[in-house]
């Protein structure tokens, strides 16, 4: 089974490693990474690079492709050349999938509209441009579309893609295998909890 996740300018990290370290576990998995040039990727400039096997051209289809999000996904809206290659790769994959404002390039490629979708909750308006409807859920299934909400719902989601293409004991031991048991230490992990406080500081800028 073959697994690509797109590297793309100005990514989340946490959007591709945290699917990446569930998905790694499947029986015969194989996991690329790739991007317009093969090497490092950094998902901001002079921060956390990981490394492309293969370019964009090398990949002529996948099982399944997992689109992250980041900071620099809205400037990739309208880039043709990347939008046409998500399309093709949707065209043979079992599941196409997303973490994310990797949504909005699933909606810019036209693999939306009509759907209900999810996305990190600050663009939810850029999602619903697209023709989709957005759902306040972490995951949410689409025949073979899968769309996770912001950044941590790519675990949630990864798991329970792996529960769809295995079976459910494989998914259990697979959260076993890395722990994954959220017991968040701060209960403002969605913007219906956080305080305004909060919401202020994170509109100013955290650093």
């Amino acid at each position: 089974m073959r697994i690509v996740i797109p590297l793309l300018d100005r990514f989340t990290a946490l959007d591709a490693v945290g699917p990446y370290e569930v998905l790694k576990f499947l029986p015969g998995a194989e996991v690329v990474f790739a991007a317009t040039k093969s090497g490092p990727v950094r998902d901001v400039p002079k921060s956390l690079a990981i490394t492309a096997d293969a370019t964009f051209a090398d990949i002529d289809s996948c099982d399944v492709l997992l689109v992250p999000g980041g900071p620099g996904t809205r400037g990739l809206l309208q880039d043709d050349k990347l939008l046409n290659w998500i399309r093709r790769m949707h065209r043979s994959s079992i599941w196409t999938t997303s973490v994310c404002t990797g949504s909005l390039l699933l909606g810019a490629a036209g693999l939306l509209t009509g759907l209900s979708a999810t996305t990190h909750w600050a663009a939810i308006d850029v999602l619903e441009s697209f023709g989709a409807t957005y759902t306040a859920e972490r995951v949410v299934f689409q025949g073979k579309i899968v769309t996770a909400a912001g950044v941590s719902s790519g675990i949630d989601m990864a798991l329970a893609l792996a529960a769809h293409i295995t079976d459910q004991t494989t998914a259990e031991a697979i959260q076993l295998a890395i722990e994954y048991d959220p017991q968040p230490p701060f209960d403002t992990g969605s913007p219906a909890k956080a305080s305004q406080a909060v919401k202020d500081l994170l509109a100013r800028g955290i650093r």
